[in-house]
């Protein structure tokens, strides 16, 4: 008896070391994966929309600038959602699999008019992702809703565009969502009482954001002390900075097409406008604050991405983009990335290709888990989900506070 105890008693023992030996096993494995890329890539498909009910290839239209002014921006745009078309086929369990038709919209309203043109009328999709700018989707928004075909823009922010019809869905906060409170927010913090307003009279959401500044400065009790204007494409802004200097506002609004805005501000600050009149703007991307060098120390921007969000789904994007193209996501990259998903998620809930159902799945969306949070659609198809202030320091963005 004496001798079965003992050997029950070293049993116990062998197997109780050889589970926690497992389990040390187990936990050091995980740590050491996330450097893998495919680890990551199942951290961030682990709930990814599944189309059980469908089957093939479905066509999906997409456009974004491949050349013309805004292609730096379409490279980034063009990695979102090459990585998230990626992600969300390799997850799926039955045949199903999203193929893009990708057209170049050349960041124009004629380049974007062409392309809905040939992707409803030759591809025939249900489905267009895209146009790139709110001036091209003023223009290109009314044929998807004529032909009863959902268009589904990442970027494009200009107040009212949604309304054009019920197929029309937008990810990207409109100017008249975010800009009321950045105003209030910066104001509270930083108490400027007397502005300047420099904006492109030209492109749509410049002018969008302008006058959504302009109605929340007055509602602060800010004074505005002059609007200067340019048109898309000019590069000289001396003239108007000029006057805006001396007038000496206690801050500078800035809005433009985001390649215009560093142009802007390192011109200001050569110019002679202290840094302790702070550049505010709306979302702009990092390249752009880095663009701008050591002019954009102080920006304030609000911003619906942050690259250093703690999600697991956030997490798992920044590091599949930086190990698939070497660099560091944008919020252009994140807002590509995000909208495929969405759109994978309306599919899967549409369980049908019909660009009817797909658009009654897209307007049902409530609090879905993205990388910018939890997201829905408002009763007009525009988005909703938290902003953030960000505030450049040493060349990067840190939540303002």
């Amino acid at each position: 008896m004496k001798f079965t105890s003992i050997r029950e008693k070293l049993i116990r023992n062998i197997r109780k070391t050889t589970r926690v030996t497992f389990l040390l096993t187990i936990a050091i494995l995980v740590a050491g994966i996330p450097a893998c890329d495919e680890f990551v890539s199942i951290l961030s498909i682990g709930n990814t929309p599944q189309m059980k009910g469908l089957s093939g290839a479905i066509p999906i239209g997409l456009l974004y600038p491949v050349t013309g002014r805004l292609a730096p921006t379409g490279v980034t745009m063009k990695h979102g959602f090459e990585l998230a078309l990626k992600e969300i086929n390799s997850a799926q369990i039955g045949g199903a699999r999203l193929k893009f038709i990708t057209e170049d919209d050349r960041g124009t309203v004629e380049g974007a008019v062409e392309a809905f043109e040939k992707l409803i009328h030759q591809d025939g999709v249900s489905v267009i992702i895209g146009p790139t700018t709110s001036s091209a989707a003023r223009e290109a928004f009314p044929i998807a809703q004529e032909n009863r075909v959902v268009a589904f823009s990442p970027t494009s922010a200009a107040s009212g565009l949604s309304d054009i019809g019920d197929f029309i869905f937008r990810v990207t906060l409109t100017s008249d969502a975010h800009i009321p409170n950045s105003v209030r927010v910066t104001q509270a913090k930083l108490g400027y009482r007397r502005v300047a307003i420099i904006h492109d009279k030209i492109d749509l959401v410049s002018q969008s954001g302008a006058n959504a500044f302009r109605e929340a400065l007055t509602e602060n009790g800010v004074e505005i002390l002059t609007t200067e204007t340019f048109q898309t494409g000019e590069t000289d802004f001396l003239p108007q900075l000029t006057r805006i200097m001396e007038l000496n506002p206690d801050a500078l609004f800035i809005v433009a097409l985001p390649l215009d805005i560093p142009g802007i501000m390192i011109q200001a600050r050569e110019l002679g406008i202290p840094f302790s009149v702070p550049f505010i703007v709306p979302e702009l991307s990092i390249d752009d604050v880095q663009a701008a060098g050591a002019s954009a120390e102080g920006l304030l921007s609000s911003a619906s991405w942050l690259s250093t969000a703690s999600t697991p789904k956030n997490r798992a994007f920044v590091q599949n983009y930086r190990a698939a193209y070497g660099v560091e996501p944008n919020t252009w990259a994140a807002h590509s990335y995000v909208t495929v998903y969405i759109l994978a998620a309306a599919i899967a809930n549409a369980q049908s290709t019909d660009s009817e159902a797909i658009r009654g799945a897209m307007a049902d969306i409530k609090d879905l888990d993205t990388i910018l949070g939890k997201f829905s659609f408002d009763a007009v198809g525009d988005a909703v989900h938290d902003a953030t202030i960000l505030v450049v320091e040493n060349g990067q963005f840190k939540v303002f506070e």
